[in-house]
C-alpha cells in the first residue's frame, strides 16, 4: 500500500495518509507537559517522517485515548479512527505498540477486518512485522497472545488481591454496607 503510483506518471509514490493512535489505561499523569500518549504521539511521527520517501504524510486529526482500557473497543478515538478509516480518511493506521491499540486477539481481529476491508494497512513502530506474510501473521498473534495474558494475569492479581483485603475486613470500594445501629423508632 505505501508504494502505489496510482496511475500517476511521475514515477512518484502516492501519498498515503497515515493516523496515529495513542492509548493509555489509567488518566494518571495525562496532565503533565508530556505524557505517555505525547511520546507515543512523537514515536509514530518520527516513523511517519523516516517513511516520506515512500509518500507517507501525516493527517491532523489526533485519535488519543488516555484513560482507556485495551481490553475492549469501548474507545471514543478508536471508534472515530475505524470511522475514518471506513470513510476513506485513512491509508495507514500507526501505533506505538500493538497493545497500545488492544490487548485482546477477539478485538484486534475485528479492528485488522475493518482495516483490510477498506484497505488500510497497519504499522507498530517498535515491532517489526509483516502481516502479509504467514511468519508475520504468526508473530503478531504471538504479541497479541502474550499481551491479553499480561491483561488477564494483572486481573486475576487484583482479584486475588482483593479478596484478601476483604478477608482481613477491609473495603475494597463498592456501595457500603447499611449501618444496623439504627432503631426502629429512629425512622
Amino acid at each position: 500500500m505505501a508504494n502505489k503510483n496510482n496511475g500517476n506518471t511521475t514515477g512518484a509514490p502516492a501519498t498515503v495518509r497515515c493516523a496515529i493512535y495513542t492509548r493509555k489505561s489509567t488518566e494518571e499523569g495525562l496532565g503533565q507537559d508530556f505524557n505517555s500518549l505525547d511520546a507515543q504521539r512523537d514515536s509514530g511521527e518520527a516513523y511517519i517522517r523516516s517513511q516520506a520517501g515512500e509518500g507517507w504524510t501525516l493527517l491532523a486529526d489526533q485519535y488519543d485515548d488516555g484513560g482507556y482500557t485495551g481490553a475492549n473497543m469501548e474507545r471514543p478515538a478508536l471508534r472515530r479512527l475505524l470511522a475514518d478509516a471506513k470513510a476513506g480518511k485513512v491509508d495507514c493506521v500507526v501505533v506505538y505498540k500493538v497493545d497500545r491499540l488492544t490487548r485482546s486477539l477477539f478485538d484486534f481481529a475485528r479492528i485488522v477486518e475493518v482495516l483490510d476491508k477498506h484497505g488500510v494497512s497497519f504499522v507498530a513502530v517498535t515491532q517489526q512485522f509483516n502481516t502479509t506474510t504467514s511468519l508475520g501473521r504468526l508473530t503478531l498473534n504471538i504479541l497479541l497472545s502474550f499481551a491479553q495474558f499480561e491483561r488477564e494475569i494483572i486481573s486475576e492479581r487484583t482479584r486475588d488481591k482483593q479478596v484478601l483485603a476483604r478477608k482481613r475486613g477491609k473495603w475494597t470500594g463498592g456501595h457500603l454496607p447499611l449501618a444496623t445501629t439504627s432503631t426502629p423508632d429512629a425512622l
